[in-house]
């Protein structure tokens, strides 16, 4: 058992998966790290079971009997807060963009190792730990407010869709504004992993994350592209 001093009792797990040997041993392993986990092997009772059980963390695949992993996450998505970790094949880079489109906020690629996997979900989780230590849990850019608190953005006043990741790069990126944030400093903050160097979930959250902001995709004023380094948070934008 690989123990996590700050892991809450007994967080909730829902693994939507048809492969029952695979369920089963993520189920036995997630178990034996401290979690409750209920498994689901029916991609059309997906959503249904999402919504009902509200779990801390969802793991979807992508390919499912009944319907897939992308329509669920994409329905789900306005009405489930938590984060979905979705597994994808390994070479299918349209797979995992198209998975942060649909809000996904986090993949790993089959076949699942399994310490990548927790390392993975327990990045996750921590964005769900009430950050009490931090002084500015508002920040304000002109018509743009952001508010850690209550994990919400406005712009002129007008609430933001923002899905869970989404929301966690924007404040990071916002709380760290006049500096340039390389693509390592936000993979180890966000994701707990190293960079390397061709995961593209950033990217993409980025380009959605503009949009909405009302930063301009072409010529972005907010959230500047800092080439060969990564992004910087424009403070008077």
């Amino acid at each position: 058992m690989e123990e996590r001093p700050d892991q809450r009792a007994q967080d909730h797990v829902l693994i939507i998966e048809d492969d029952e040997r695979l369920a089963g041993l993520t189920r036995d392993y997630l178990e034996a790290n401290g979690f409750r986990v209920t498994v689901e092997e029916d991609g059309a009772r997906g959503v249904e079971r999402i919504l009902a059980i509200q779990p801390d963390l969802v793991i979807l695949d992508l390919m499912l009997p009944g319907e897939d992993g992308l329509s669920i996450c994409r329905r789900v998505r306005s009405e489930y807060p938590g984060p979905i970790l979705m597994l994808t094949a390994r070479t299918d880079d349209m797979d995992q963009v198209l998975g942060l489109e649909m809000g996904a906020d986090d993949y790993v690629p089959k076949p699942v190792q399994p310490r990548v996997l927790l390392a993975r979900m327990r990045a996750l989780l921590r964005r769900l730990d009430v950050t009490e230590s931090s002084a500015d849990t508002r920040l304000t850019f002109r018509d743009l407010e952001v508010d850690n608190a209550t994990r919400e953005a406005w712009l002129e006043g007008d609430r933001i869709d923002l899905t869970s990741a989404e929301f966690d790069l924007l404040w990071l990126l916002a709380s760290h504004a006049g500096r340039v944030l390389t693509r390592e400093e936000i993979f180890s903050q966000l994701r707990g992993i190293r960079y390397d160097g061709q995961d593209r979930s950033i990217d993409v959250r980025v380009s959605r994350i503009r949009p909405k902001i009302g930063d301009d995709p072409h010529h972005p004023h907010r959230i500047k592209t800092v080439r060969s380094k990564g992004y910087l948070f424009v403070k008077d934008s």
